[in-house]
């Protein structure tokens, strides 16, 4: 097993800086300004909620920080590193080194085991050797207390297991953010407060940065920055 320690990213560098953005979806009359105006910073080793009712623009924001949606007016910084009018390949390669996605469900490859699915970054962004790759995996899944479960099917691990080995690849190829939307969404209140602690832990030890969208006003509570959207923007 591979005992690699991930460098974090200087605390005096935002992991990601937003400035004024701005995004509209529909056309003609239907037409919505989703997003206006937000501003943000992430910070490492920090863990951040947001909050809000459907609708205020939670997702869209959250596409738009991952660099999987553009938006239409403001600008985007990953590591200091201008991203809003990068091209499309850029983009890409940017958010393969930088990103983690967590999403409400674990979308997991059935036939795959837990460390072929960790593997999965690894081998889009093509920077390690299989020999690599497998140990980077039996690691990670070790962080998340799943590495005698390497080679078990995705289809036959529990929820909440699962749940981690998704928490695993999205740190495979050890992005300086985090997103994640819904995490626990599908989880039980024991799962949900287990994925929670991995999260805030690894967040502690690896110095990511954590944006995590959120309807559990008790797991919010417990992130070290609290945000709340409405109409598109962020409130007091």
């Amino acid at each position: 097993m591979s005992t690699e320690t991930p460098v974090p990213t200087p605390a005096s560098q935002p992991v990601l800086r937003a400035e004024n953005l701005h995004r509209s979806l529909g056309e003609g009359e239907s037409r919505v300004h989703v997003l206006r105006g937000i501003n943000l910073q992430l910070k490492p080793a920090m863990t951040y909620s947001v909050a809000g009712p459907s609708g205020c623009g939670k997702s869209t924001m959250l596409y738009l920080l991952g660099l999987l949606d553009r938006q239409d007016k403001g600008q985007i910084w990953i590591r200091g590193e201008l991203m809003s009018d990068a091209s499309d390949a850029e983009r890409t390669a940017a958010r393969s080194r930088h990103i983690g996605f967590v999403f409400q469900f674990h979308f997991l490859l059935p036939e795959f085991s837990a460390a072929e699915n960790v593997m999965l970054p690894m081998k889009k962004l093509g920077a390690r050797s299989p020999e690599e790759m497998r140990s980077r995996a039996e690691y990670l899944l070790g962080l998340v207390g799943l590495g005698a479960k390497a080679d078990r099917l995705a289809t036959h691990l529990s929820g909440g297991e699962q749940q981690r080995v998704a928490i695993a690849r999205s740190l495979a190829n050890d992005p300086a953010l985090l997103l994640a939307d819904e995490p626990t969404g599908n989880l039980d209140v024991a799962n949900s407060n287990m994925v929670f602690d991995l999260l805030q832990r690894l967040t502690r030890e690896t110095g990511q940065a954590i944006l995590m969208v959120t309807h559990n006003p008790e797991l919010a509570e417990r992130t070290d920055a609290r945000l709340r959207m409405q109409d598109g923007q962020f409130v007091v």
